[in-house]
């Protein structure tokens, strides 16, 4: 009985022994959360119960050169209720005003808002929807409803910023001016002008406000205010000129849904600065509509076909292999390399014609022919000049997305050269340029051979303060010499202006234009496939020039037409044309010395432009008074013309290329 007890005894000493240990176990346990880790569990508390969210910048603005809106952020708002945070006094005294006010806002009924307010209240709703997605005025009025004019803590009010990118003038540039992609991943990503200078200019500073968890996935703002405002970006001013992107926007569409192209694109560039005007990229859909699909113009190399001929020529001309008064033969228009034949577009060929008449009528077998006879033995050198005229290397363009220009190299290991290159790069095969990249080169034989470096900016400001302004910059002084800039200058104002010239149906004899015809084979390895580029790269006027401009389209309908002249010419006639007779270039028609008729007819551009374009003011500076007071009260817009003198208009009140509006007055004198 004894030893039992004993043993009893034993194993209540042991127990109480166990939960001693055990005590200081706990004991040491709690002194150790609240002393050593109480911060960090407090840290953590804290953590799910009010959070840091970041409240996005608004995004600068984007301009184009003339002063019209291209891109913005409209800030856009949720309004929700704390159903809850209203004392019982004040929900009823307010309830029915409220709800007055929602009805008057949405339209419905006052009755329907009373039982949904009272309803989230029952149900202890924190996060009631009142209105979504609204804009700064609307934002306004619902927040001085009553009850929620009390503010967060006392009317329940919770109000949610975010902001949308808007383009006021719909799709037209849209790839380069930019706008917002997200992935299936949420990744965010800004092509163009917006994701170039995004980080730099537009992005802003954002601000901080704390929100405090009301319930599982809701959040509210602990108050009114922002702990860190946010800074907003600075405006961006880019080179685009809104009525000539206009002019080509509208000229490009019309010719692709005429050939039913798949895609094209079309840029206008100013000559001595480089400045881009107009840049317009359109694809179709699987429903044959055209709209901004890619950035073709910046980030599509293709082969040249025809309009690398200019670069060859430069070359030859350089290196003193050939002149323009050579005489080559072109022997039945067939000429063949290795057993790959070398064709010219006319049955029979040419025959015996000089470099420059080559040049003109576009003779593969006679550009062919030059360049073989000049560089067989050293087809490096060749290659070398093309380096020599920076037809290597890319543009440096900010915006996202240009590739290396293509050209195969004899001394570069897998550097795509073959038997044939030389004389297949003669005539715009094996090369590869983006169309950019092919106007850089025209538009330096333009300006007198100084390569300059497209540029998209003009320069970046906060409100009317100028930032930062954009300089013209040369890539390359002089691409070759003045000899040789000549003789080129020549041959591009002849393949329009001569009769035998491929551009010849280009011609006006009110204004000069200068260029080359440009058309290749696409997918020409597989017969099936085979498709055609068709393009124009040149400038105007042919003296003198103000804008150079390129037109690539791909993949005319077969049977419809294919030839560069045909297809991409149409566009830059009309593009040049239209720029003409819009803008002070028409001084050089009314400055020569023609009669009544050619006058007349030159009026004529006046009239096309603004029945093209009928919500823009023309420039109307020139014309007869009365003619113009016609052209007006025939705009889209309602506009009040009002005549002070008679005979020809001297001024306007409302300069040229912008956009008029409902019941302006615009005043016409004349003398």
């Amino acid at each position: 009985m004894a030893v039992s007890e004993k043993n009893i005894l034993n194993r209540l000493y042991f127990i109480a022994g166990c939960m001693f240990i055990f005590g200081i176990a706990v004991v040491f346990k709690l002194l150790s959360i609240q002393f050593l880790q109480g911060e960090k569990y407090k840290a953590l508390a804290t953590e799910r119960v009010v959070k840091d969210v970041v409240i996005p910048a608004n995004r600068g603005n984007v301009y184009s050169v003339n002063g019209n809106l291209l891109a913005t952020s409209i800030p856009k708002y949720d309004i929700r209720f704390d159903a809850v945070t209203p004392s019982a006094k004040t929900f009823e005294k307010y309830i029915k005003s409220l709800s007055d006010s929602l009805a008057k806002y949405t339209g419905e009924s006052s009755r329907k808002f009373e039982k949904q307010l009272r309803y989230a209240r029952a149900n202890r709703n924190r996060y009631y929807l009142l209105a979504r997605d609204i804009g700064y005025s609307d934002y306004i009025r619902i927040r001085n409803f009553p009850l929620l004019s009390l503010g967060a803590f006392k009317g329940g009010l919770i109000v949610e910023q975010s902001t949308k990118r808007e383009h006021p003038m719909g799709g037209i540039a849209q790839r380069t001016i930019g706008y917002e992609r997200v992935d299936d991943q949420g990744n965010v990503t800004r092509p163009g002008i917006d994701g170039a200078f995004g980080v730099r200019y537009l992005r802003g500073v954002d601000g901080h406000r704390k929100k405090q968890q009301i319930g599982k996935g809701q959040w509210k703002p602990l108050s009114d205010a922002n702990e860190i405002e946010p800074k907003d970006g600075y405006d961006v001013y880019t080179t685009i000129d809104v009525n000539i992107q206009d002019i080509a926007h509208h000229s490009l569409l019309e010719q692709l849904e005429k050939y039913k192209a798949d895609h094209g694109c079309v840029v206008v560039m100013e000559t001595e600065t480089g400045e881009i005007r107009a840049i317009s990229n359109l694809g179709r859909n699987k429903n044959g509509h055209y709209y901004e699909r890619l950035n073709y113009a910046v980030g599509e190399t293709h082969e040249s076909g025809s309009t690398f001929k200019l670069m060859a020529l430069a070359a030859a001309f350089e290196d003193k292999v050939a002149d323009t008064s050579d005489v080559i033969d072109t022997e039945k228009g067939v000429i063949s390399f290795y057993g790959k034949k070398v064709r010219d577009s006319k049955r029979g060929g040419y025959g015996k014609i000089s470099v420059s008449e080559a040049f003109e009528v576009s003779s593969n077998t006679g550009i062919v022919k030059v360049i073989d006879k000049g560089y067989r033995e050293q087809p490096s050198k060749f290659v070398d000049r093309l380096y020599e005229m920076n037809l290597d290397q890319d543009l440096g363009l900010p915006i996202i997305g240009e590739p290396a220009p293509i050209i195969p190299d004899p001394r570069i290991k897998n550097g795509r050269w073959s038997g044939i290159a030389l004389q297949w790069m003669a005539y715009g095969y094996g090369v590869s340029f983006t169309p950019l990249q092919t106007l850089a080169f025209y538009n330096a034989i333009a300006n007198d051979g100084v390569m300059v470096k497209p540029r998209f900016l003009k320069e970046v400001r906060a409100f009317d303060k100028v930032i930062e302004p954009f300089e013209k910059e040369v890539v390359n002084k002089s691409v070759c010499s003045k000899e040789t800039i000549a003789k080129l200058q020549i041959l591009l104002k002849n393949v329009v202006e001569k009769d035998h010239g491929t551009g010849h149906r280009l011609y006006s004899k009110h204004f000069s234009m200068a260029g080359k015809t440009g058309t290749c084979q696409k997918d020409y390895r597989d017969k099936e496939k085979l498709n055609y580029i068709s393009s124009f790269a040149g400038y105007f006027p042919a003296d003198n020039p103000k804008y150079s401009c390129i037109v690539v389209i791909h993949e005319p309908e077969k049977g419809i037409g294919y030839y560069g002249a045909d297809v991409s010419g149409p566009v830059f006639k009309r593009v040049a044309q239209k720029i003409y007779t819009d803008t002070p270039l028409i001084d050089e028609i009314l400055s020569l010395e023609v009669n009544v008729a050619e006058v007349d007819e030159a009026y004529d551009g006046f009239y096309e432009t603004a029945q093209t374009y009928k919500t823009i003011m023309p420039n109307l500076i020139g014309m007869p008074a009365m003619d113009a007071m016609v052209l007006l009260e025939n705009m889209q817009v309602d506009v009040k013309v009002k005549l002070e003198g008679n005979g020809i208009v001297k001024s306007q009140s409302v300069i040229k290329n912008k956009k008029l509006k409902s019941n302006q007055t615009v005043v016409l004198k004349a003398s």
